[in-house]
């Protein structure tokens, strides 16, 4: 049956329609992306989803009923922008059938139910008002219906893999921590929830002791495997390479970071080193002048345009931890950022806070809003990771301590040790712990991340959603292979700003498409639709 599906998985371009012509037109194209948005929506039973087998049989069936009816809409002819919305829906689709066909976390990752629990558990800002207060009552009584659904649902260990057990007790630990904290805001402003609150902490710990129990009987290996990685890499991240290509890619770029890191620390041996802040006010001031020094830097080198909308506002403080007592262990990349805060601040606010800022004012129907399964992971990572290394040599660093530079290169190889972890777990050559131990040993600093909380929520984020890192770091390279590209067309007509500001125009979409929209090479697509 496996075999069956997979021959009849709409990876390519628009495929003819055997029981006739195919046709239909732009709109018909907006129809059929608003049905598909409310069918992804999942069934709730009372307060939580429904993953049963057999939900999850009939949602599979009916995925393949709206790849048929894809497949039948007919867009030669179409303009470029218009097919490239085709084509992001037509990801969309093989995304969620990459989900159901490969993935399956519903009845293979006991990980997946904990990321229902920290929307069961959430709340704001206490008291609550009666309304809000009987919501939160009837989502802590859930907690134990999705558990005992997991418990249902995961029920062959041996196609379970016992990683994928470890990195869910772990991150059941956080979400256990979180819902202390809901009790002791509970007992404080309202007693009578109490007992909610601890019943839902006695079912975590349950759900942690049962995967406990059972983990010796999880035997499968993590990851996808080097072929269900490629498919995904083509039909759902719309990526014109292998495995094998982006594992060279990754490489290289690990190669050149560490290189150039040594190169600027010989260079500035003789400067005196950055001496780290020392206290949340020092951290936050030097945050604040980071910022500042930033939006100055993109406005005066015109890099891109900074709309009015554009601004620091709801992020400065929104995850630094202000507030938060000066710890006497710190996360790995405050290493970082404790020295020179600039990088950082470019990829979180730079990056995504500007992009979800932009998300939220673009009102195209298809482009706008954010991608599922991960299908503007490139563009977003990459580009965030890509302006920390970029901007330094568009100038912003200039004027500030050299040492600066190297800290550049360090964050940059952090990423390329978790890229390629993250491709060889999927490839199967590597468990979590060796690639836990590859990272200690091959990281800047790499000390810093033995015991370190920040190391396994990295894993746990690349090996349950495939390619995280790695399409930060391809994501990367692909962008300046646009600006080769698109600088190469222009000539000297080429303006940074207006390149930038048509970049930004297209939406947080694969690179691929962002290329044959703005340069017209279409060599990319046609890899991807070839059948």
């Amino acid at each position: 049956m496996v075999a069956f599906l997979g021959m009849v998985a709409v990876g390519s371009h628009a495929l003819p329609n055997a029981f006739g012509a195919k046709q239909g037109s732009y709109e018909d194209l907006l129809e059929l992306f608003r049905q598909f948005r409310n069918f992804q929506r999942p069934e709730i039973q009372t307060t939580v989803p429904d993953y049963s087998a057999t939900t999850m049989a009939e949602q599979f069936v009916e995925l393949r009923e709206f790849q048929r009816r894809l497949a039948d809409i007919d867009i030669d002819g179409w303009l470029i922008h218009e097919q490239v919305d085709y084509h992001l829906v037509r990801a969309e689709m093989n995304g969620m059938e990459f989900q159901h066909r490969v993935l399956a976390p519903w009845s293979l990752d006991p990980g997946f139910y904990n990321d229902v629990l920290p929307r069961l558990g959430r709340a704001q800002d206490f008291p609550l008002n009666e309304s809000r207060a009987d919501e939160l009552q009837v989502r802590l009584r859930a907690v134990a219906e999705i558990i005992e659904q997991a418990k249902v649902n995961l029920n062959d260990f041996s196609r379970i893999a016992a990683d994928l057990g470890t990195l869910a007790v772990l991150s059941l630990g956080d979400t256990r921590e979180s819902y202390e904290q809901i009790v002791a805001d509970l007992a404080e402003h309202h007693p009578d929830l109490v007992g909610d609150g601890l019943e839902a902490l006695a079912v975590i710990d349950d759900y942690i002791a049962w995967i406990e129990n059972n983990k010796r009987r999880m035997t499968a290996r993590a990851g996808v495997g080097k072929e269900n990685y490629s498919w995904l890499m083509k039909n759902v991240y719309l990526f014109p390479y292998t495995w094998d290509e982006v594992r060279m890619i990754v490489e290289l770029e690990d190669n050149r970071v560490r290189t150039f890191q040594r190169l600027e620390e010989n260079r500035n041996r003789n400067v005196p080193p950055i001496e780290p802040v020392q206290s949340q006010a020092e951290y936050k001031a030097s945050v604040s002048e980071a910022i500042e020094h930033l939006m100055g830097f993109l406005v005066k080198e015109r890099i891109f345009t900074v709309d009015d909308y554009l601004t620091p506002d709801g992020y400065f403080g929104s995850w630094h931890g202000f507030d938060n007592p000066w710890p006497e262990k710190h996360d790995y990349f405050f290493n970082f950022s404790h020295r020179e805060p600039l990088m950082e601040e470019t990829h979180e606010m730079v990056g995504h806070h500007f992009d979800g800022l932009r998300s939220r004012n673009d009102q195209r129907e298809i482009r706008g809003g954010r991608r599922p399964y991960k299908i503007g992971t490139a563009r977003g990572e990459g580009l965030a990771f890509a302006l920390e290394e970029l901007l330094m040599h568009a100038g912003y660093l200039d004027g500030r301590n050299p040492h600066g530079r190297e800290i550049t290169y360090e964050q940059s190889a952090f990423r390329t040790v978790r890229a390629l972890s993250d491709i060889y777990m999927h490839s199967g050559d590597w468990s979590y712990e060796d690639a836990y131990q590859f990272c200690i040993e091959n990281a800047p600093h790499g000390e810093l991340l033995d015991g370190s909380h920040h190391l396994w929520f990295e894993l746990d984020t690349t090996l349950r959603g495939v390619g995280h890192h790695m399409l930060m770091v391809v994501g990367k390279v692909q962008f300046m292979k646009l600006m080769r590209n698109r600088a190469n067309q222009l000539g000297d007509d080429f303006v940074l700003e207006e390149f930038m500001d048509d970049v930004l125009n297209t939406g947080s979409i694969p690179w691929s498409l962002i290329r044959w929209e703005m340069t017209g090479l279409d060599d990319e697509i046609k890899q991807l639709t070839v059948q």
